[in-house]
């Protein structure tokens, strides 16, 4: 292979310093930080949309709603004011709407511009940046650096899982995340399959208008009931002022979830005990211990949340019904169980679950070199080894995505400013070929959307500086405390052309 040719003029200068890519919470809270902290510096966001909102613009079947409350998927910089703390999907479009508005983020969005690759070019410290706009027509954009926002899924193509005599069926067939536009169900009988966040939020909402909602799952799930409203907050909101309410409540919520999270680790059998009998609680004389005591322990797969145990509540009242089992196969009236029971259906839900992908599926390369995630190493829960002037959001496992969010823009705007002040154009997080990093398996849960997906993820290591790590409370004051130059975020300068193969003294490698 020949050397690497720049695709831009030695001399050409970004077209902006930073572009974020995704207009969802990642971006929004990124643009947002970059104006409180980085207001010198010009910043753009792509969205491949038509409104911003991500996740919370795409979903929009019933009861679309947030499965960790919003004083932690809020932002550490604006108040969630609404009574309830589990909020609707609209709920939360409408807090990011607002946020762009009051902040003038929205004059900075792109839309419908859908990135498809992007190269770090190192003889002028830019990514190169092709896009696809909604008439097809492709662009060209510059940037200094890149911040992913897009998520961890797949927008185009969900998980579908493969069930025989799917094309048998008579009735119609709906993946929750492309929800058909006024959809009506009325008098209809539902079989949502599936057991997880999804389906959690779909029965109940779907058991007021349906004849009836069958929950068909082959695995149960862990459910954690809790109050839609967080009567704390609310009390607070009226005494104090609004961010030191939000301050107070997202404190006592962070620990609260740390400490769950935690003792479901260390006492699982406690933890199992407390949901029951939660559970058995809100059920009465509906409780099935079959239906309701899955085979792993609490947080070994995300808890999911009950507001107001609504599931409970719709199951209690003969509107819903959970069936444990496997599917042999789809026919024309519904589903047959291998148990030999058959599920009649007009309408069936597949909550199967989302397909992962890294980097929301943009061709990266550096100095025209693919970047391969599953070679990397996370450095310090924001960066990748060894790739330059780029960062990314993957929230929390075991929280509120939010807070990871939040971390990771502070953290990158005191990168870029450490760099403003030292006159440099490159940060890259330097892993040697021959390290010795001892690799830590993070993704400790047995969730299927992560076990399809570990093949694309990138690693982690045991020590904190190269890994993605599950403890906000730990992350937040060590990102805090530990110096933006720690010997392994090294900065440097573009590389000339010229001196591609051969780095000067005062000058950086930006690829391995």
């Amino acid at each position: 292979m020949g050397a690497y040719q720049p695709s831009i003029a030695a001399d050409a200068k970004p077209d902006v310093d930073v572009l974020i890519v995704g207009a969802g919470i990642s971006g929004i809270g990124m643009a947002a930080h970059m104006q409180m902290l980085c207001p010198d510096r010009s910043y753009a966001i792509v969205e491949r949309r038509g409104q911003i909102g991500g996740t919370w613009d795409l979903f929009r079947y019933p009861g679309v709603r947030s499965d960790s409350d919003m004083h932690t998927l809020g932002f550490v910089f604006e108040p969630w004011r609404h009574e309830k703390s589990i909020a609707d999907g609209p709920s939360i479009l409408e807090y990011l709407n607002r946020i762009a508005d009051e902040r003038d983020i929205r004059r900075h969005i792109r839309f419908d511009s859908k990135v498809l690759s992007a190269d770090f070019d190192s003889a002028t410290a830019q990514w190169v940046v092709l896009l696809e706009g909604k008439d097809g027509e492709h662009r060209r954009m510059t940037a200094r650096w890149l911040y992913l926002g897009s998520g961890y899924y797949d927008y185009d193509k969900p998980y579908e899982a493969t069930f025989a005599g799917r094309e048998d069926f008579n009735g119609e067939i709906v993946h929750p995340q492309f929800w058909p536009e006024n959809f009506d169900y009325t008098g209809k009988r539902v079989v949502v399959i599936g057991s997880g966040a999804t389906a959690v939020t779909i029965v109940p909402s779907m058991a007021d208008k349906a004849a009836h909602v069958t929950m068909l799952q082959r695995t149960p799930t862990w459910y954690g009931i809790r109050p839609a409203k967080d009567g704390i907050a609310n009390f607070l909101r009226k005494f104090l002022p609004a961010e030191l309410a939000y301050r107070i409540t997202r404190f006592k919520n962070v620990r609260l979830q740390n400490l769950v999270f935690k003792k479901a680790r260390t006492q699982p059998e406690k933890v199992k005990a407390f949901l029951t009998k939660r559970i058995k609680a809100a059920l009465g004389d509906k409780y099935d211990e079959k239906a309701f005591t899955p085979p792993y322990n609490p947080w070994e797969q995300r808890l999911c949340l009950v507001p107001d145990a609504d599931l409970f509540e719709a199951i209690r009242a003969g509107k819903a019904s959970v069936v444990t089992d496997n599917i042999d196969r789809f026919d024309a009236t519904g589903i047959r169980l291998k148990s030999g029971k058959h599920l009649e259906a007009d309408v069936i839900v597949t909550a199967t679950g989302l397909k992962m992908v890294m980097a929301g599926k943009i061709a990266l390369s550096v100095d025209g070199v693919p970047v391969d995630f599953a070679d990397r190493y996370y450095y310090k829960g924001a960066m990748f080894s060894n790739v330059p002037n780029m960062a990314a959001v993957f929230g929390y496992l075991n929280a509120s995505w939010t807070l990871r969010a939040d971390i990771n823009a502070r953290y990158v705007c005191d990168v870029l400013n450490a760099m403003k002040t030292q006159g440099m154009e490159i940060a890259v997080p330097k892993l040697a070929p021959n390290h010795h990093l001892d690799e830590d398996n993070i993704y400790d849960f047995s969730s299927g959307y992560i076990e399809r997906a570990r093949h694309l993820l990138p690693k982690s290591a045991s020590d904190m500086r190269w890994r993605l790590n599950q403890d906000y409370v730990r992350d937040r004051a060590w990102m805090r405390d530990d110096p933006i130059e720690d010997g392994v975020l090294q900065f440097g300068h573009a590389r000339p052309a010229a001196h591609a193969g051969t780095p000067h003294e005062g000058e950086m490698e930006a690829a391995e």
